[in-house]
């Protein structure tokens, strides 16, 4: 399989340019040579073919081919706001949730958050998420990257996203019979999803205030991390 690298910044057809550090490392991890195939993009939809020209010590030099308007999006444009789970679930969450189309990823911070970052640490942590998701999408074939939002507390974001433009809007509860019908969800869903433990009764409360309404995945408490993942995999059986 050509190897696929994504790139953050203007690409054209027919130029040569010099790799990133980071792209760069990649070609010499995988030992190719002068002539390999690659295929690049940048996230503005489509991708380039290019081959290797060079191979220094700690650059590598390409140059870019035809560029291939290709779309492997999904039809909707799904928000997940989650409530961050701990350890390695939310690095796990961003790759399959990318993997599975997500549009934009929001880490909250709630009530019952065992995973508290702020300041550097947030900083740093959202960078390695955001690095997570360029992995993904070069993996499975996607042309735009998902965005990963700040770190912000659950309140700080729902007085924002009062404010958005309205959309449909989620949350899934342990509290609510209601059966998410994802085939009645239209182009442009966010949905809202706590941490372990889920999100308290007064947490709920505020969002619905907000404009969010409750929604069941059924009768199985299912994780912080499984939960996102188990809506967009049905949105995505749906496509």
């Amino acid at each position: 399989m050509t190897p696929r690298l994504h790139l953050d910044q203007p690409l054209a057809a027919g130029t040569q340019i010099t790799l990133p550090a980071g792209p760069s490392r990649h070609v010499q991890v995988l030992r190719l040579q002068p002539g390999a195939a690659l295929t690049l993009f940048n996230g503005a939809g489509g991708e380039w073919s290019a081959h290797v020209v060079r191979i220094g010590r700690r650059d590598v030099e390409v140059e870019i081919g035809q560029h291939d308007a290709v779309e492997r999006e999904t039809a909707r444009r799904v928000t997940l706001a989650v409530g961050m789970p701990a350890n390695e679930r939310m690095d796990a969450l961003i790759e399959k949730a990318t993997e599975l189309g997500v549009a934009y990823i929001q880490p909250l911070l709630c009530e019952r958050s065992v995973l508290r970052l702020n300041g550097d640490r947030a900083h740093k942590r959202v960078a390695h998420w955001r690095g997570v998701a360029v992995a993904a999408s070069e993996q499975s074939g996607r042309t735009r990257v998902p965005r990963i939002g700040d770190v912000l507390g659950l309140r700080e974001w729902l007085d924002a996203a009062s404010d958005d433009a309205p959309t449909e809007r989620f949350i899934l509860s342990l509290r609510d019979p209601r059966r998410l019908a994802c085939a009645a969800i239209g182009e442009a869903p966010l949905f809202l999803s706590g941490p372990e433990g889920g999100l308290t009764e007064s947490e709920e409360a505020m969002a619905v205030g907000a404009g969010f309404m409750p929604v069941s995945l059924g009768t199985r408490t299912l994780r912080a991390d499984t939960a996102p993942l188990a809506v967009m995999a049905a949105l995505a059986l749906l496509d």
